[in-house]
Formats: C-alpha cells, sequence, structure tokens
C-alpha cells in the first residue's frame, strides 16, 4: 500500500470519530439510601454518621456546625456500567462527608443537595451523577451538623 493511501485511510478513520467536544456527558438520577447502605455494609464508612438529603429532614434538635461542606469527586468509568461508576463515586463523596463530618464534632450531614458544576439539584430521594465513557462525577453539598 502506497503511503498516500495509507495517508487517505487514516484521514477517513480519523474523521469518522466524534470530536472531544462531542464525549458523552449522560445525566443520572440515582438512589441516594441505597449507596449509603451499601456503603454502611461494605464498612467504608459507619453508622456514626447519618445523611439527609435535602427535603429529608431529621428528627431532633439540629445545631449546624459547619455549613456548605462541598466534595466534587470523580472516578474512572472505563469498562464499568454507568449505575457502577456512579455508585462508585458518590461513595467517595460519602466517604469525604463522613470524614469532614466526624473531624468536626457532627453527627449528621443534612441538607445535602447535588452541587455539578455548582449547579444546585434538590431532591430528597437521588443524587445526580455524570457518567461518560472514562469519567464519572458528582459532587455533593451539605452542612455538617449535630441531631440530639
Amino acid at each position: 500500500m502506497s503511503l498516500k493511501k495509507i495517508a487517505v485511510t487514516a484521514a477517513l478513520l480519523l474523521s469518522a470519530m466524534p470530536p472531544l467536544s462531542q464525549a458523552r456527558d449522560t445525566t443520572l438520577y440515582l438512589p441516594f439510601d441505597k449507596v449509603v447502605n451499601e456503603a454502611i455494609r461494605t464498612g467504608k464508612i459507619d453508622r456514626s454518621v447519618k445523611f439527609y438529603l435535602a427535603g429529608d429532614e431529621p428528627q431532633g434538635k439540629v445545631s449546624v456546625l459547619s455549613a456548605g461542606e462541598v466534595t466534587n469527586k470523580k472516578t474512572n468509568a472505563f469498562n464499568k456500567s454507568d449505575v457502577e461508576a456512579c455508585e462508585w463515586v458518590v461513595q467517595s463523596a460519602l466517604i469525604s462527608l463522613h470524614q469532614a463530618a466526624k473531624a468536626a464534632g457532627a453527627n449528621a450531614v443534612i441538607n445535602i443537595v447535588s452541587f455539578y458544576k455548582r449547579n444546585e439539584r434538590r431532591d430528597a430521594t437521588t443524587y445526580e451523577c455524570h457518567a461518560g465513557a472514562i469519567m464519572a462525577g458528582v459532587a455533593l453539598k451539605g452542612d455538617l451538623a449535630k441531631v440530639q
């Protein structure tokens, strides 16, 4: 095969591939409690800190110790389903919030909202995850609190 034919073939193949600007970014809204329970079951977090999405208020007296704690996590999504990648990355976000709560002397993270690209989304049962071919990402914002 001549060099010219190789160059033409390579150019045709490259032009058929989608540009990076068209990279996949699928938004998913997945059940929050399922991931919290799985993180507890596998020992990634313990039961000393409770998690409450905005709209799911804790019972008792609430004292906010630190408002607006943000965690922004990414994970490798290669060779994982979108749901698997999202569950993995939100567990990483939960671990960060769990550690921050314990360090602050809190026993709850309340008013949790999805905060992807600083866009706040409130839902009492689901979190927002963005999955692509290579990466998945979750951002959460919540208040560290003491619930009695």
